[in-house]
């Protein structure tokens, strides 16, 4: 069974309410996490010959955006999605507290630097939009500075979009209490508490704040070229199954061919030069 990634698509000039998303939700799909596996390795064979493509035609690009709450599974997302592509074209660019250097430039400045070259795709952990989300819940800058970027990034992603990229960007959607949950998680298993800051608490007590910041910044820079997916993602089989399914039904539609770079004749001459040496 497939997944319509339409179902979690952000409609420009709708308002997103995510109280009114279930994050338990695995919408039409009526399978289970058993099929689910299968359908995923099905799709990363795909995906990865659909990289391939993409790499050898060196035309277009794909930009990945993954937002959303600590714990909502940015990294998981990308081991499990992205596993069986060519590391030699795609990479993952992790954006966290802007450096010296990077704060005394424009808040596009350091993600600008990190669009993939044509042929490449680039996955965004965390990205631009904590500069209308984190600066906003923290009262780092004034409402008319945030509320204005909102403008200042579509018009940086259309210029992309312009210059050959796929923008996909996702909203991954936890609850409160599976937050709770796999921070827990984190705290009582050995392995995993490394991953653990204490500053999640102090972040969870912003909860609903955040929500209304990302209901904003959604609603605001969704469009038809660089839309966002509310991915339902308290189910981690399902969040991955979600991704996978967007990404490769996306290249499918692209339809990237590699270059034509001799014809049949010339093939002929090289087999025969092969074969007979």
């Amino acid at each position: 069974m497939e997944i319509n990634p339409d179902e979690y698509r952000a409609r420009p000039g709708k308002r997103i309410a995510l109280s009114e998303i279930d994050p338990e939700s695995t919408g039409s799909f009526s399978g289970g996490k058993e099929e689910a596996k299968e359908i995923l390795a099905d799709l990363s064979t795909k995906l990865r010959d659909l990289q391939e493509r993409l790499y050898a035609e060196h035309q277009r690009a794909v930009l990945i955006v993954l937002q959303g709450m600590d714990t909502c599974g940015k990294d998981g997302a990308i081991e499990h999605v992205f596993s069986g592509v060519n590391p030699a074209g795609v990479r993952v660019a992790n954006f966290k507290v802007p450096t010296p250097e990077e704060a005394s430039h424009d808040f596009l400045w350091r993600v600008h630097k990190q669009t993939p070259a044509r042929g490449e795709i680039v996955i965004y952990n965390r990205s631009h939009y904590e500069d209308v989300l984190i600066v906003r819940v923290h009262e780092l800058v004034g409402e008319k500075v945030w509320r204005k970027r909102y403008r200042h990034i579509k018009d940086f992603e259309r210029v992309l979009v312009d210059e050959g990229a796929i923008i996909l960007k996702f909203f991954l959607h936890i609850s409160k209490e599976e937050q709770k949950e796999r921070l827990l998680d984190r705290l009582q298993e050995v392995e995993k508490r490394w991953k653990f800051n204490p500053n999640d608490i102090k972040e969870r007590e912003l909860w609903d704040d955040y929500m209304k910041a990302y209901e904003d910044a959604i609603s605001a820079t969704t469009t038809a070229q660089a839309p966002w997916y509310i991915v339902p993602a308290n189910r981690k089989w399902f969040r991955n199954l979600v991704i996978a399914s967007t990404l490769v039904k996306t290249l499918k539609d692209l339809d990237p061919q590699p270059p034509v770079t001799m014809d049949e004749s010339e093939i002929s001459e090289l087999q025969a030069a092969l074969e007979e040496g």
